[in-house]
């Protein structure tokens, strides 16, 4: 089986969005990290770990299904940061624009009648809802908290017990 040009160009393109979501993800633990809050670091170092997996799927992929991959510069992340909230916020935004990335790789993989590459995308979308919901579930939760202290610490707690699983993703 090879992949046409087209939609290999745009694979790999997905490819660097997925190494700029790492990118963008270690520059949020950092943020965290600066005020001790290593339950929220943790979370986003989790995150940065599926993004690498996620690039690391579709570079196996591009390559199983005849491709090549060119990678080429990650332009740099999202460094200031006015809050916890607008950290998530950002977070929201950032994986909704994956989500249309992947949606429109969809698209694609019909237009070139590519059925593989159509059903390996397939699990990247279901990733792509569990992302945005857990995401937006966190924002509802920073939110009910406003100011209190306690409750944020709590919240923290909880996601320092985050753990990566490469089996399951």
């Amino acid at each position: 089986m090879t992949i046409s040009q087209k939609m290999q160009d745009a694979l790999i393109e997905q490819l660097h969005h997925e190494l700029y979501s790492a990118n963008q993800y270690l520059t949020m633990a950092s943020y965290f990290l600066k005020d001790d809050l290593d339950g929220f670091a943790n979370f986003f170092l989790v995150q940065a770990q599926e993004e690498n997996l996620h690039a690391m799927k579709q570079f196996k992929y591009l390559h199983d299904v005849g491709g090549h991959v060119k990678i080429q510069s990650i332009p740099e992340p999202i460094n200031h940061f006015t809050s916890i909230t607008h950290v998530f916020e950002i977070t929201l935004a950032h994986e909704k624009k994956v989500t249309q990335s992947i949606s429109n790789l969809i698209k694609l993989s019909l237009q070139e009648n590519d059925f593989a590459t159509h059903t390996f995308l397939q699990w990247f979308i279901t990733e792509q809802v569990e992302e945005e919901a857990l995401v937006n579930t966190i924002i509802k939760k920073l939110k009910m908290i406003g100011d209190n202290s306690s409750a944020l610490y709590l919240l923290n707690d909880e996601l320092a017990k985050r753990t990566f699983d490469s089996q399951s993703e």
